[in-house]
């Protein structure tokens, strides 16, 4: 009798074992998708869906999507949300090259996107190649990828976003859109290209409205007609006034060029377009980007009046030959918002205002107050102008550390609070910059190629480090 209980509670226990086991094999589902498939097969890899819409259908918290290689021409419309240890997974096969094309989806009123995550949770889109979708209507918005009303922990990496063109003069297009109509957080944006982009009025990559935590990085956006990265505040996408803005979050090491308004119908022969552009962002990290040939390479403001950039940290870019200015901050007139308590160090700003635009390396605006610049090296343009501010608006202003690049038969320009000195013991004084800010030759290694690392000996580094 010992023996049979001692088999007995031995065959439960071996039970309990499976029992336990066995749920966490159920938890992770692979269904797949392929050109050759069928819904009304079971969407196993030997008896693929044919479409994404069934894909998206089946996937519930914690399955992966595995798309087989080709061109799909029709939305993912995502419709079920993962959990934190489950999430939901939309993939390209063993990296084959998957297309998702807008070239037939019918033009209409309000927004269309390719891919479309509406109040979703626990979400991944990885790897696809999203492309093809145009409109000539001005009340349509064209969109890659929409990001939408309460999502979270969303994830889109290594994906390929192109071609997205709104052809009406007032229109609006996006490549990666997310409007945080309600309450989002957890927003990653990874090792994506977004380029060759018609935008009209709108951005390239953008997140917008009430989002509270995001990181931006190592995307590659260029090639486009309107801003490049922007994380805007106040215009009314959330449903609470009090947190319509985007925060707490982090853009960095993203390299963002060509990105200009010049000729795109909604501007004209304007080159007013960011590479980064913060309206109205609050505790925002900009640092180790690469910003080149763009009309502004960081822009840090609000534009509406009594708003504020507000704690934006903009430290450690490379910044060059761009259009108008290099680094911009506060109000473009005294009818727009301002940057307070932000922190401007340690950026490589060489050679912008290529346009003759007099907007020098560094724009002071309107409305700019208790702000940190320190410990960057500027590098003047054709105009030879370093830093412009013609606004007597900006009150509270450090200025510690920095170096003016001194080239040999060139002066040098400042203009600050509407006075143009043309001596830099001037400026220094009227600036009240404190005594280590330096003109200077930084000693690059080889600027002429983009090589801004300082040589051993150079003068600037027990200044700038």
């Amino acid at each position: 009798m010992n023996k049979i209980t001692f088999f007995f509670l031995t065959t439960a226990a071996i039970l309990v074992v499976l029992i336990v086991w066995h749920p966490n094999k159920e938890q992770q589902q692979d269904i797949y998708v392929a050109q050759d498939g069928n819904d009304e097969y079971d969407g196993s890899k030997s008896k693929p869906f044919r479409t994404l819409k069934k894909a998206a259908s089946v996937a519930k918290a914690g399955t992966t999507v595995h798309i087989r290689e080709g061109i799909y021409r029709e939305q993912l419309i995502v419709q079920h949300s993962g959990t934190k240890s489950k999430e939901i997974i939309f993939q390209p096969y063993q990296n084959e090259k998957v297309i998702l094309s807008g070239e037939n989806l019918t033009s209409e009123e309000g927004d269309t996107s390719i891919i479309s995550i509406d109040n979703k949770h626990y979400v991944t889109i990885s790897g696809l190649v999203i492309q093809d979708l145009t409109t000539d209507l001005s009340d349509e918005t064209v969109i890659g990828i929409f990001v939408i009303g309460s999502s979270s922990h969303i994830t889109l990496d290594h994906n390929h976003v192109r071609h997205i063109e709104t052809h009406a003069d007032d229109g609006n297009g996006h490549g990666i859109a997310v409007y945080g109509e309600g309450a989002m957080k957890d927003i990653t944006i990874t090792n994506n290209t977004v380029e060759d982009l018609m935008l009209g009025a709108s951005e390239a990559l953008v997140l917008n409205g009430n989002i509270d935590g995001f990181i931006i990085d190592h995307n590659v956006v260029r090639r486009n007609n309107n801003i490049g990265i922007d994380l805007i505040g106040y215009e009314g996408i959330s449903s609470d006034k009090e947190t319509d803005y985007v925060r707490n979050g982090v853009v960095s090491n993203n390299t963002v060029y060509d990105i200009s308004t010049y000729g795109n119908p909604a501007y004209g022969k304007e080159y007013s377009a960011g590479g980064i552009y913060v309206d109205g962002g609050k505790d925002i990290t900009i640092k180790e980007n690469t910003i080149y040939h763009s009309d502004i390479g960081i822009e840090a403001t609000s534009e509406h009046k009594g708003k504020y950039a507000e704690n934006i940290e903009i430290l450690k870019n490379t910044i060059y030959e761009n259009h108008y200015t290099g680094i911009s901050i506060g109000g473009y007139d005294k009818e727009r918002g301002g940057t307070i308590h932000s922190n401007i160090s340690g950026n490589i700003v060489y050679r912008n205002d290529t346009k003759g635009l007099d907007g020098g390396q560094l724009m002071i605006q309107h409305d700019v107050r208790d702000n940190k610049i320190e410990k960057n090296i500027l590098t003047a343009g054709p105009n030879r102008q370093f830093i412009v501010n013609y606004f007597t608006t900006n009150e509270n202003n450090e200025l510690r550390h920095n170096v003016f690049h001194k080239e040999a038969g060139e002066e040098g320009i400042w203009i600050w609070k509407d006075v143009e000195y043309h001596s830099f013991a001037v400026f220094k004084e009227a600036s009240t910059s404190d005594k280590e800010t330096s003109y200077i030759d930084p000693g690059y290694v080889d600027s002429d190629s983009y090589d801004f690392r300082l040589k051993e000996d150079s003068p600037a580094r027990e200044i700038v480090e």
